[in-house]
């Protein structure tokens, strides 16, 4: 198990505004300005191209308490986390829910603001050591555990990393495994903004360790977790199909953003939001590849499927299709699902569907009947 310090090479800090009223704020229409989306700053953007057929195929599930961490065990059932009661349900594509246990230890909705039972990720060697990942708000920390799935029941949490910022707000909490087979975390800088920056924190981070916690091989900075830093609240990730990461990030007052992930990359909060022309701060700081004004994103998940990445909104409360064109944005992004309200976690299943999580019941949003639900999407 490794702790909270993190050997960093730390770049120049400038004082910014730590807080936010709009960042996950409940939508206002009166109040929502026009999308406004930037593309790659290396040139303009490629066409789109034809725009598919995204069809809500049917509600999986409902009746569902915050969902928010979702991950697919190898026999093409989900296991799906409630990040205000800690307990874990096993879905079935036919709709079947069967309870796998509540995780002990995670401070949840008392006081938990935004923390509680967040990212799921399910061991790439699962037929072999039955082990199930969680990234929780604890009293005293963030931190990543691990159980066994024995059956129909989650063992006892064992940690794996511990010592991550916590706070009401910018908990971050996606865990997930890459192609590498390495665990990857997004972290927040819990309202402090200088957390982003400063190389004694893991918060506003995103994380590369081995399964058992220790730094992954290869990470940019010596005996380091730390992956990128200069981030406000990373609580997407996902890869494409050549193995580039990207992350989905939590502006403040302006703007939210799609980064490309390089290791040992700079993103410059709180020196800067959104992208920026300052020649000085680009040789910096990594600007984002797309931007959205903060009330049509404020962006949880992401996942990529049909050469898109798509992107779950919460206070913009729909689904966003970001078509790539190798590292850039290939015209401009698309909105679907805009009438289901607040949009939490996106995962591409087994089957080539889109599998996604409303988040209506979770103090920010208005649930209807049924609230929450697992959608099936596809993609045609």
């Amino acid at each position: 198990m490794r702790g909270a310090a993190a050997g960093i090479v730390t770049a120049a800090l400038l004082a910014a505004a730590a807080c936010s009223s709009s960042d996950d704020a409940p939508k206002s229409a009166a109040s929502t300005p026009r999308t406004t989306v930037g593309v790659s700053p290396s040139g303009s953007a490629p066409p789109a191209g034809s725009s598919p057929k995204v069809t809500v195929a049917g509600t999986i599930t409902g009746n569902l308490k915050t969902p928010w961490g979702m991950a697919f065990l190898p026999d093409g059932t989900a296991l799906v986390g409630s990040r205000d009661t800690a307990a874990v349900v096993r879905v079935t594509e036919d709709g079947d829910k069967e309870p796998v246990g509540t995780v002990p230890g995670v401070r949840t909705a008392d006081g938990a603001g935004e923390g509680g039972l967040l990212g799921l990720a399910v061991s790439p060697t699962f037929e072999r050591d039955h082990l199930v990942y969680a990234y929780l708000t604890s009293p005293r920390d963030n931190r990543i555990v691990r159980m066994r799935l024995e059956g129909d029941q989650l063992g006892r949490p064992s940690p794996v990393l511990t010592g991550i910022p916590s706070g009401t707000n910018h908990n971050g909490g996606r865990i997930a495994f890459g192609p590498d087979g390495m665990l990857y975390a997004g972290t927040g800088e819990r309202y402090e903004s200088s957390l982003a920056q400063d190389k004694r924190s893991l918060g506003g981070k995103i994380l590369r360790m081995r399964p058992d916690g220790e730094p992954a091989p290869g990470n940019p900075f010596p005996d380091s977790v730390v992956y990128s830093l200069g981030h406000r609240n990373v609580q997407g990730l996902a890869w494409d199909a050549q193995g580039r990461l990207w992350a989905s990030e939590f502006g403040q007052h302006t703007w939210d953003e799609l980064n490309l992930i390089r290791p040992g990359g700079n993103y410059g909060w709180p020196v800067v939001e959104g992208m920026s022309d300052d020649e000085a701060k680009k040789k910096k700081y990594i600007n984002p590849v797309a931007q959205w004004r903060t009330a049509e994103a404020s962006p949880s998940g992401i996942a990529y499927a049909d050469g898109a990445i798509w992107m779950a909104s919460l206070r913009g409360e729909r689904l966003w299709r970001v078509v790539l064109d190798g590292t850039r944005v290939s015209g401009r992004p698309k909105a679907f699902v805009t009438d289901r309200g607040r949009l939490r976690t996106v995962v591409h299943a087994p089957d080539g569907s889109l599998w996604l999580t409303t988040s209506n019941t979770d103090g920010r949003g208005a649930p209807r009947d049924g609230d929450d639900r697992l959608l099936r999407l596809t993609v045609r």
